[in-house]
């Protein structure tokens, strides 16, 4: 099973999802892993949904770095894409549970209970046992949480 989750996360880092620069965007942030120098700029657009709530309408990111943080960024940007962003969040924490588990996949990501949209974020419970590649992991989730709280925090007005 492992050698399937290293697989997957290499085809993620190079056949990333939504990677690109969105001309029309909401909010622009970047942050950066000092610890060995991972990037990750990503673009986010929020949408109300009929309800008025707003959803991810459009994300896509840039960056360089190691396999992991351009891997998981693709991972994440498909899981958040179209969502909620009440959902967005909560696959973000559900992530940086997987990412504490120190390698031991928590129950609540066993088949039985897997939410599919974190599908092919499980690849990453072998990245929990080297606590030097957790930052490498969360580096897109942590972009895309800050994005979507500053365009939360944006009217429509002051928006791009």
């Amino acid at each position: 099973m492992e050698q399937l989750y290293q697989q997957l996360i290499l085809d993620h880092a190079k056949h990333p999802a939504h990677r690109g620069a969105q001309e029309a965007y909401d909010v622009e942030v970047h942050h950066v892993n000092p610890t060995c120098g991972d990037e990750v700029t990503l673009r986010v657009r929020l949408e109300p949904d009929a309800s008025g709530a707003p959803v991810v309408g459009e994300l896509t990111w840039t960056g360089q770095g190691c396999s992991i943080s351009q891997a998981s960024a693709s991972v994440m940007s498909q899981a958040v894409a179209g969502v909620p962003v009440e959902r967005a969040l909560a696959l973000s924490a559900d992530f940086r549970e997987l990412m504490d588990s120190r390698g031991v996949l928590p129950e609540k990501f066993d088949d039985d209970h897997l939410d599919e949209a974190l599908e092919d974020a499980v690849a990453f419970v072998g990245v929990a046992r080297y606590p030097a590649r957790i930052k490498c992991a969360l580096l897109g989730w942590a972009a895309m949480k800050d994005a979507v709280a500053q365009a939360a925090a944006t009217t429509p007005e002051e928006g791009r």
